[in-house]
């Protein structure tokens, strides 16, 4: 059985909407053990586990799947394909939390260089692009396919795939028509730099997009998400510094596995009152609690052609959303009281 067969209905049905056509080749590349160990990482950066996200869960291999069929789909390209599906295989245990520890939380992108290193290590995916008769720098860096990847504000696989994805699935926004009707309407267009892009041929679609994924950018960075990031980062911290963890094992980790390592840790009693509270309070004064945090995180947010022109250019309601994403206040302190500490 492939790990394809193993997912929900609701799953199947959405990568059915993403590509009709799934090549028998793909299946090949997922089913090796650097890419299905990605199964146990889920995108939502551990907060499946918290009680303050009301959140289901995707996994990381899913989001990869994702990518590579919404590229597959426009372009009928293999090579960039498997840059999609590859484009997290370096993905840690509890994600961009891990960026967070590393202190990159405006870009979350400190795990990637791992990513050429992960792929060479496998030797399963190396005799299958050796088979294949292509090189590792083909597919190793996904930020070479603009469709693929691409630069913010403008909207490439990777950032479609998790907005349809999270949409549906992990915040249960949307209903399997709406994506297939946002999906349906994109193609590949040409931008203002005379590159390739996604963009959208109906602009009351687009809208529809804009409306969804701004709220979604909020969601990626708001007071309870910071906060909890930026405590599991913390706690991790600790957890290494006591010599039951280190960063290279959060690499080889399910996310369960770190879960009971913290559990056996100085750690268990912080991490459980954190996974159990319900609300964080915020405060433009420095409070009195043990432990608080003020910074802010990527802000992640599309701005997406219709036409071959960016919509906040062409549509004012568009403007008005994304710019009261972008507005999102991120100078508070974040605390949950003065008792808790890491």
């Amino acid at each position: 059985m492939n790990y394809i067969d193993t997912r929900n209905d609701l799953i199947k049905e959405y990568f059915k909407v993403l590509s009709n056509d799934f090549p028998d080749w793909l299946n090949e590349y997922i089913e090796t053990p650097a890419m299905l160990k990605q199964q146990y990482v889920s995108v939502t950066c551990g907060k499946v586990y918290s009680k303050l996200f009301d959140y289901n869960d995707f996994s990381s291999l899913d989001h990869s799947i994702g990518v590579a069929l919404v590229i597959w789909n426009f372009t009928k390209d293999k090579k960039q394909t498997l840059s999609g599906l590859f484009h997290d295989i370096a993905t840690p245990a509890f994600k961009h939390c891990i960026d967070f520890l590393n202190g990159d939380y405006m870009t979350q992108e400190s795990t990637e260089e791992l990513t050429k290193t992960i792929i060479s290590d496998s030797k399963e995916i190396m005799s299958l692009l050796k088979r294949d008769k292509i090189d590792i720098d083909e597919v190793c860096d996904y930020h070479i396919y603009p469709i693929a990847d691409n630069d913010t504000p403008m909207l490439s696989a990777d950032r479609l795939e998790y907005s349809l994805s999270n949409g549906l699935i992990v915040f249960k926004m949307n209903t399997l028509d709406e994506i297939k009707t946002i999906y349906d309407d994109i193609e590949i267009q040409t931008n203002e730099k005379e590159i390739i892009e996604l963009g959208f041929k109906t602009k009351k679609i687009a809208r529809l997009f804009v409306k969804y994924t701004s709220i979604f950018s909020i969601n990626y960075r708001d007071d309870p998400t910071r906060f909890y990031m930026q405590a599991i980062a913390d706690i991790l911290k600790k957890v290494s510094d006591e010599g039951l963890i280190s960063k290279r094992d959060l690499f080889d980790l399910k996310d369960s596995e770190v879960v009971d390592i913290i559990n056996k840790s100085s750690c268990k009693e912080s991490f459980n009152k954190l996974i159990n509270i319900t609300k964080v309070k915020v405060s433009k004064e420095e409070p009195n609690a043990k432990y608080y945090i003020k910074h802010g995180a990527k802000v992640r947010y599309i701005d997406p052609l219709v036409n071959g022109k960016r919509i906040s250019k062409e549509c004012k309601i568009a403007e008005k959303m994304i710019t009261k994403n972008l507005n999102y206040d991120m100078n508070n302190y974040v605390y949950i009281d003065d008792s808790f500490n890491i």
